[in-house]
């Protein structure tokens, strides 16, 4: 927890949490979910079917946004701005179960 204590007091991260409104796009949101899940920029790349490069850019974006240094940040900064989980969501397609 302290982590997360430390990063919420950061000036850059105060910064970004009394700012209104934070755009982060779906496909960022996708970024952060596979971030949170332990992903490589090669891994969220294959997942996303785009270049690790563009996972990269997309990772350089989100830490500007959310105001923190190092990647493995961003997952915890998502969700102290948004109050979301990243891991809550499910990365696949919905499933249709349909045995009712």
């Amino acid at each position: 927890m302290q982590f997360s204590l430390a990063l919420l007091r950061s000036p850059a991260m105060q910064e970004a949490l009394t700012k209104v409104s934070t755009s982060i796009t779906d496909r960022q949101r996708q970024v952060i979910e596979l971030i949170a899940a332990g992903c490589s920029n090669e891994e969220v790349g294959e997942r996303l079917g785009i270049s690790p490069r563009t996972a990269k850019a997309h990772c350089d974006v989100l830490r500007q946004k959310l105001g923190v240094a190092r990647r493995r940040q961003i997952p915890v900064a998502y969700r102290l701005l948004t109050g979301e989980d990243p891991l809550s969501r499910s990365l696949g397609p919905p499933s249709s179960d349909s045995s009712d």
